[in-house]
């Protein structure tokens, strides 16, 4: 049976939708998950995704607070991840530090990168992170509705995901907040029924070649430009501008450890996990040795 891979349609997914274009459904199916990696993880739990490619913050924080629904097997996208911070288009604030501390922002689920990436505004901030209000939307369209109709203040999102609503004049930016972290990573359910571990090899080894073809210089110039804007409408000159900001592995089945270390540090100095008391963590058991190597 083809493994069923989790994934948010945005132009991060890029080099996974041609990998998905080539192989034809043979040897695994994408399930759309528009509601982030909160919804991601949901699936996994649920059986009803074996793989997610989904956010470094969420995953780490899921995996450091005892899920035991996924391990983490690969790396997507190596750059940070530039999350906006949107309010409604007649909101009166001009910048981050206009909001209020405490006041409602809008996340799509609980344990999602919106929910994550709120802790690191508000340790920015100098806001009690225990003082935090969020209301769940679900998705963009609901995060938008929220900052319109006056239930939320404010919400985070992926940049240029949401330039197409600021163009419209439909929300407003007054800031961003980019990740501390490489922004994506690859999990996979434990079970060898469900994610067989040379299932899992064979899946990375063949999207590192993807992910290595769409990352050269040359594809940059045209290929890529032309697939993102037939697959997702967005202007030439965002495409180019994103394109110029994201970097992706040469291996997506190796894992800095830098990487999960450091973003435990941050998600701890934050408010999001708690180190077990008298010892560290210990990130091995974050991984699926079989699967994935610490660099």
């Amino acid at each position: 049976m083809p493994l069923r891979v989790g994934y948010v349609r945005e132009h991060f997914s890029s080099p996974l939708l041609q990998f998905a274009i080539d192989d034809r459904e043979k040897t695994f199916i994408l399930v759309e998950c528009p509601s982030g990696t909160g919804q991601l993880i949901s699936r996994l739990t649920n059986d009803e995704i074996d793989v997610a490619v989904a956010l470094t913050d969420a995953l780490i924080s899921g995996l450091a607070n005892g899920s035991e629904a996924y391990k983490l097997i690969g790396s997507y996208v190596s750059s940070p991840l530039n999350w906006a911070v949107i309010v409604g288009a007649a909101s009166k604030c001009q910048r981050i530090a206009n909001l209020e501390e405490g006041t409602p922002i809008g996340i799509s689920r609980v344990g999602s990168g919106s929910q994550t990436m709120a802790y690191v505004m508000a340790l920015q901030q100098g806001w009690a992170t225990d003082k935090l209000h969020f209301k769940v939307n679900n998705d963009i369209r609901g995060l938008i509705n929220s900052v319109n109709d006056g239930s939320t203040s404010a919400f985070m999102w992926e940049w240029f995901t949401t330039k197409p609503f600021v163009d419209a004049s439909q929300v407003r930016f007054i800031g961003s907040v980019p990740t501390p972290w490489p922004s994506w990573l690859i999990a996979a359910h434990p079970s060898q029924d469900r994610a067989p571990s040379h299932e899992l090899r064979d899946f990375l080894q063949t999207l590192s070649s993807y992910v290595v073809a769409f990352d050269a210089s040359e594809t940059r110039a045209g290929p890529n430009v032309e697939f993102i804007k037939e697959k997702f409408g967005y202007p030439e000159e965002d495409i180019r501008a994103w394109l110029e900001t994201v970097t992706y592995p040469k291996d997506c089945a190796a894992i800095p450890e830098s990487v999960i270390t450091d973003t435990l540090n941050i998600l701890e100095k934050a408010g999001v996990v708690k180190t077990p008391e008298g010892r560290q963590f210990d990130i091995t058991t974050f991984i699926d040795t079989t699967v994935v190597k610490l660099t």
